[in-house]
């Protein structure tokens, strides 16, 4: 107003505005028509998205403004109806069907178009930034960049309503990663996939942040090795992976991995949760448990710990969606997911000696832990159990020290050992760890310049080494 312009407004906002002795000019005393239908009709007239899309450069619009007695506006000042807030508070579906902005997003896409003519405004925080441009320079430097902003604004309102429309969820978390960060769950449409976000909570108190990230970890690893297996994830690392004859043999292996690390874990379990392998489970202190089907006494022992996180995951479809998606501050990240998976078809050996199939069997298990153990990561496994896991170090060397110290604290033997490497051994170096710790068979990418180093320190210890071509970066 200081600024010589008029303002035009709806209801509610027209009556905040006058109540702070500013002048203001009702939506419906321009359009010369009132507002209708509970409000949901009031912003969409000729007067107002003519006033909107009006290209005032051209000499046709403003003819035709002018026949009509159409003004043209400068800027948009507006806050779509609170969906997500009224989704998040729980309210019935007619009330959240009543708090889906119409004619809101009509104007924002209306003034995004005519950006060359009309400025939108989304949020608060636009607020200093233009009135210090009018006093500067103008508004031409903020035009596109506030248009796509509308437009990206629009696009997530609607993609939310869609969402919940086809079934899909908005749940609020408590927090993020730390208690003073803001976080929700978004769930699809689609229901009943086979992975942790679409899990039925048994028992347990409510999930964090984290509790997610931890459970979509452990239950991927669990699906990628099949069969009978247990695993255990600390922080979104694997610290303990096994395959047993049973449930309560396959935790019993993982646990004893790293039993500092397991306290306070997330495990995923690839079998039904019987009351045997509860016991042992129950004996440690645990955040959160995943299982395709829960026995009834298994579902009656964890009773007696109420604050214990149950979940039964869904046996449908595993997720198809190919993409990948981490945010940036100010981008977003794509990439397809990592589904590969290696059998002994892929297997190169570059070495004198040949992996027995023993051998291969525990080489593909540690590679595929170390696909889902974040780089650089370094595996040790014996027998379909990993006996020392080194995790996210900057340095290869240190994985792999890191994987042969935690094996010695856990008592568990390294003679004979199958060693995983996510990514190519740079150096001999980290190979000699394994070396020392006893290794007998080493996978690995390969593509190293100095892969010749790395074999004839291989051959020289009478290993047998296996090439992929395949990388497993974890970032």
């Amino acid at each position: 107003v200081d600024r010589g312009f008029e303002i035009v407004s709806t209801g509610g906002t027209a009556r905040a505005l006058r109540d702070a002795d500013l002048p203001v000019t009702m939506v419906s005393q321009l359009t010369e028509f009132p507002e209708i239908l509970d409000g949901r009709v009031k912003t969409l007239h000729p007067k107002i998205h003519g006033g909107l899309l009006g290209d005032r450069r051209l000499a046709d619009h403003r003819a035709t403004m002018a026949d009509h007695g159409i003004e043209g506006f400068s800027l948009l000042v507006l806050n779509l109806y609170p969906f997500a807030h009224t989704l998040a508070r729980g309210a019935d579906f007619d009330t959240c069907i009543e708090n889906i902005d119409i004619g809101g997003p009509a104007m924002l896409r209306a003034a995004a178009k005519n950006h060359a003519n009309v400025l939108p405004l989304i949020c608060s925080d636009q607020y200093g930034q233009v009135l210090a441009a009018l006093d500067g320079d103008g508004l031409d430097p903020l035009r596109q960049a506030y248009a796509a902003r509308a437009y990206d604004h629009t696009a997530c309102y609607d993609r939310m309503i869609a969402d919940w429309l086809a079934g899909g969820r908005h749940l609020p978390l408590r927090y993020g990663e730390n208690a003073h960060q803001e976080a929700e769950l978004i769930l699809p449409g689609v229901k009943d996939l086979n992975c942790a976000a679409h899990s039925t909570q048994i028992q347990g108190k409510g999930l964090s942040y984290n509790n997610y990230l931890d459970a979509d970890a452990a239950w991927e690893l669990c699906q990628d090795l099949g069969g009978i297996n247990a695993v255990i994830v600390k922080h979104n690392n694997p610290c303990g992976v096994a395959r047993g004859h049973t449930l309560c043999q396959a935790f019993e292996r993982a646990r004893a991995c790293d039993p500092t690390s397991a306290f306070g874990g997330v495990i995923a379990l690839s079998q039904c949760l019987d009351a045997q392998t509860a016991k042992c489970i129950l004996d440690m202190f645990v955040e959160v448990v995943l299982a395709p089907e829960i026995s009834a006494a298994a579902g009656q022992m964890f009773a007696q710990k109420p604050n214990v996180r149950l979940l039964k995951v869904p046996q449908g479809l595993r997720p198809t969606d190919p993409w990948a998606d981490r945010s940036l501050n100010g981008a977003l990240l794509r990439q397809t997911f990592d589904r590969h998976l290696i059998c002994a078809t892929d297997l190169k050996t570059v070495t004198q000696r040949e992996p027995t199939l023993k051998q291969i069997e525990d080489l593909i298990f540690a590679f595929t832990v170390a696909k889902h153990t974040k780089s650089n990561a370094i595996v040790l496994a014996k027998g379909g159990q990993t006996v020392g896991i080194g995790a996210g170090q900057m340095s290869r060397v240190d994985a792999a020290r890191i994987a042969r110290t935690k094996a010695g604290e856990a008592g568990l033997s390294t003679g004979g050992c199958s060693v995983a490497s996510d990514a190519f051994f740079p150096f001999a170096d980290g190979l000699q760890i394994a070396i020392d710790a006893g290794a007998s068979a080493v996978i690995q990418p390969g593509g190293s310049l100095r892969d010749g180093d790395v074999i004839a320190a291989a051959d020289a210890a009478d290993l047998a080494m296996v090439f992929t071509g395949i990388r497993h970066f974890r970032h």
